[in-house]
């Protein structure tokens, strides 16, 4: 599994994609609570109650909305 770090413009982390290794991501705020997942095969961002979010890779929005 791939963890990439989201940072602000002051550098703090605000948030993590992990990606494994079917290519699925899923989105974590700084305290590590899920917000989102990715799905490149169907091409559809989910929230945390698995609610379509809309269509392509999204997660970095979520994360940054909270």
């Amino acid at each position: 599994m791939h963890r990439q770090t989201l940072k602000d413009e002051h550098f703090r982390v605000i948030g993590y994609i992990d990606t494994a290794s079917d290519g699925k991501q899923t989105g974590k705020d700084a305290r590590f609570h899920t917000v989102g997942y990715y799905d490149p095969r169907t091409n559809v961002t989910k929230d945390a109650h698995f609610h379509r979010v809309g269509y392509g890779n999204q997660l970095a929005s979520l994360i940054a909305c909270r």
